[in-house]
C-alpha cells in the first residue's frame, strides 16, 4: 500500500538516505531548510526551519502514515563547558521542536489506520560516556516521550527509536575529520567500523513498513555492538 510519509530534515544525511529508500513505493513529504539533492527524486518538498517555523498543514496531505524526525546535534564537551543555554539549545532542536510539530499534525496521522513514527536517538543514553551530558539528556528525553506516546496512542499509532553510535555523515565530520580519526573510532566498535547514513535508513524503512507491524516502544541500536559488547 502506497503511504504517505512525512521527513522532517530530508535534504541529506540519514534523512536523505531514508528518502531514497522509499520514494519509488511512498509518497514522500520533506521539509527542511534546503532542497539540495531532491531534484533527483519525486518527493513533494516543504521549505521550513523547525527553529522558527510552524508548518503548513495546508500543504501535507490529510492522511499521514509515516512520520521521522531527522534534527539533532552533537554538542560533545566537558561538563564544565557547557553552559545551561547549551543544554535548552540542545533539548530544544532534538526534542521540544518535535512535540511541537506533532502537536502540529495529530489530526493528519490520527486519520491514517495505524501511523509509524520515528525518532533518532543516541547509543550514550544507554551507555554513560563522557563529554555526552547535553545530548545524551536531549536524547533520553525522545526516549522516554516515545514509550508514552506508544502507550497513550496504541493501537493507532506505532511509536519507535532509533539509537545509532557515531554515523559518517556531515553531522559528525568534525569527529571524523581525517584518516586518523575515522581509523580511531571504527576501532571503538565491535564490527570495527563506524556507521553510515544506509546502516540507518533501512532500519528506518523497516520501522516505517507494515513489516514491523508488531513493533513499538522501542528503542533500537543500531551501532556496530557499541551498546550490548565489550571485546576489548
Amino acid at each position: 500500500m502506497r503511504k504517505n510519509i512525512l521527513l522532517i530534515g530530508g535534504s541529506h544525511g540519514i534523512g536523505f538516505e531514508i528518502a531514497l529508500k522509499l520514494y519509488q513505493d511512498h509518497t514522500i513529504y520533506i521539509a527542511s531548510r534546503t532542497s539540495e539533492n531532491l531534484g533527483n527524486i519525486e518527493v513533494t518538498h516543504i521549505p521550513y526551519d523547525a527553529s522558527t517555523d510552524t508548518i503548513d498543514t495546508a500543504l501535507l496531505p490529510e492522511t499521514i502514515d509515516g512520520f521521522v524526525y531527522c534534527p539533532g546535534s552533537i554538542n560533545l564537551k566537558p561538563f564544565q563547558m557547557l553552559t545551561p543555554q547549551a543544554f535548552e539549545e540542545d533539548m530544544q532542536i532534538n526534542f521540544m521542536f518535535l512535540v511541537r510539530i506533532i502537536h502540529t499534525i495529530l489530526p493528519n496521522l490520527k486519520n491514517s489506520d495505524q501511523a509509524s513514527l520515528l525518532f533518532f536517538s543516541t547509543v550514550a543514553v544507554k551507555v554513560g560516556m563522557p563529554f555526552h551530558t547535553s545530548i545524551a539528556a536531549a536524547k533520553g528525553a525522545i526516549e522516554g516521550f516515545a514509550k508514552a506516546l506508544a502507550a497513550e496512542f496504541a493501537p493507532k499509532f506505532r511509536v519507535n527509536v532509533i539509537a545509532p553510535s557515531l554515523t559518517d555523515t556531515s553531522l559528525a565530520k568534525r569527529l571524523l575529520g581525517n584518516d586518523k580519526k575515522k581509523e580511531m573510532m571504527n576501532e571503538r566498535h565491535p564490527l570495527k567500523r563506524v556507521g553510515n547514513a544506509d546502516d540507518i535508513a533501512n532500519i528506518a524503512k523497516f520501522l516505517l513498513s507494515d513489516d514491523s507491524s508488531w513493533i513499538t516502544g522501542q528503542v533500537i541500536g543500531v551501532d556496530g555492538g557499541m551498546s550490548t559488547l565489550n571485546t576489548h
